[in-house]
């Protein structure tokens, strides 16, 4: 059975960076076959307090978690024209390789689409560097498309499923 977890960098609780990380993790399970709705979900504003304290057990299991899972989508708004400091946080708790052997997906969102290459330019490569396989491009998904949600992300997963399914076998 694939396992698919979801981590997200966004400051607020709940956020809409959330809602299109899960939206992803979605369609991943649907295209891979893995079972919808039995995932990970890391919403990492529920966990600020203990970022940065290393021996917090709490994220220390779940930066273990995410690690086991075969695939992980890792999400963030834009700041500054990167990833948030939370995510960056969190991914600081993996060693060298620390996510080997995981499928990861490079997910941000932001205010307009000048910022797009964000994903590709500063979260990916973090993700390579901690050792996971990225196979596909990552999602940037603008504000102005989330009214479109569901039909953004498939025209994404048309093209990145294939790729995930390869990266598994």
């Amino acid at each position: 059975m694939t396992r698919i977890a979801v981590v997200t960098g966004n400051p607020k609780p709940a956020s809409r960076t959330l809602a299109v990380a899960v939206a992803v993790a979605d369609a991943l399970a649907a295209g891979i076959g893995a079972p919808a709705g039995d995932r990970l979900v890391v919403d990492l504003a529920e966990h600020a307090p203990s970022l940065f304290d290393w021996s917090a057990p709490e994220l220390s299991r779940l930066t273990a978690e995410v690690a086991a899972a075969d695939v992980a989508v890792f999400a963030s708004p834009t700041y500054k024209a990167a990833y948030t400091g939370m995510l960056k946080a969190f991914l600081d708790r993996y060693g060298s390789n620390g996510l080997a052997g995981t499928v990861a997906i490079p997910v941000m969102t932001g205010g307009r689409a000048g910022h797009a290459l964000a994903v590709e330019v500063h979260l990916r490569p973090v993700l390579v560097e901690l050792g996971a396989t990225v196979p596909a491009r990552g999602l940037f998904v603008t504000e102005p498309e989330l009214p479109a949600l569901d039909a953004v992300v498939a025209t994404w997963a048309s093209t990145a499923v294939p790729l995930v399914k390869r990266a598994l076998t």
